[in-house]
């Protein structure tokens, strides 16, 4: 079965989209700075690594003088949402539900944390069923 082309982000991929949400607009130069120390790439690295996320769309670019500028074309938001999605749909077979229960059954979400929730949730609920 051929395998279908990554949407996701990838771990540098991820950490060069947090530099651009920080930043906004920034030359390759900026990015592979801001990567440092934690990540020392050459600026070839990181400037392919745009290329990548500018063609799965993630990514915009515009001349500025004689450099390239790379921005953010999806929010921070936008990626959770897909990430969070794609994980559902592959490890929970589409059910939310699984994952929320997978995080409590492996104690990621503490019982204060589901009572927070809750308590979030709240509102919400008697919005649904029609109650103030």
């Amino acid at each position: 079965m051929p395998r279908r082309p990554s949407i996701g982000l990838t771990p540098l991929e991820l950490d060069i989209m947090k530099v651009l949400w920080k930043e906004g607009a920034a030359p390759v130069q900026t990015v592979m700075q801001r990567l440092l120390p934690h990540r020392k790439l050459a600026y070839n690295s990181v400037q392919t690594m745009l290329n990548v996320l500018l063609r799965k769309g993630k990514v915009v670019r515009r001349r500025r003088e004689r450099a390239y500028e790379y921005a953010p074309a999806v929010t921070r938001g936008q990626a959770i949402r897909e990430a969070v999605g794609d994980l559902v749909h592959r490890m929970f077979e589409g059910s939310p539900e699984d994952l929320v229960m997978s995080l409590i059954e492996t104690r990621q979400l503490t019982p204060a944390r589901v009572e927070r929730l809750v308590t979030l949730l709240g509102p919400r609920r008697r919005g649904a069923r029609g109650k103030p």
